[in-house]
């Protein structure tokens, strides 16, 4: 599944809908270049998750919790990791094993940016979800479903998600 998206407000949007059909327990990889989009996404997610605070780049702390906000109708909690820094380590699946992911990921809805590779392993499925920015300020998105049931729920996803 495919999506060209033209603005920044676009890309949030994008993460708010894809929210609809997360769930405790999935696992979220996002990948693509530096500028990308890969935080508005999540920070489209956080919005559609209903989490407390505001969902910015975890770059030079990793991780963050961001806790659901029942005031606005928060349902799971969403822990964003960017994985860059890791990449620079010599055993960086030790790092990632390190942040104790897998003693959350069954009750939150963990998204991964820059993790292809390095987090796979925390779960028998998870999404895949590839940003790359064009020359026009557009973004094309791509969604890879892998294992379980990700094709259906992907396809449950509103038609403008899909162009």
């Amino acid at each position: 599944m495919t999506a060209v998206l033209a603005t920044v407000e676009d890309t949030r949007a994008f993460g708010q809908r894809l929210a609809e059909i997360l769930r405790p327990g999935d696992l979220v990889v996002l990948t693509g270049p530096l500028g990308a989009g890969k935080t508005v996404v999540v920070q489209g997610i956080g919005a559609g998750l209903g989490v407390r605070g505001e969902v910015t780049s975890p770059t030079f702390v990793i991780a963050r919790v961001h806790r659901p906000d029942p005031a606005r109708g928060g349902r799971v909690p969403l822990v964003h990791v960017d994985a860059y820094r890791l990449g620079a380590v010599p055993d960086p699946r030790a790092e990632v094993d390190d942040l104790d992911l897998d003693a959350t990921v069954d009750e939150s809805v963990t998204v991964v940016e820059w993790g292809e590779g390095l987090v796979e392993q925390l779960v028998d499925a998870y999404l895949e979800v590839r940003i790359d920015r064009r020359g026009d300020e557009s973004r094309t998105v791509e969604l890879v479903a892998r294992g379980a049931d990700w094709e259906d729920r992907l396809s449950a996803l509103p038609a403008a998600v899909s162009r």
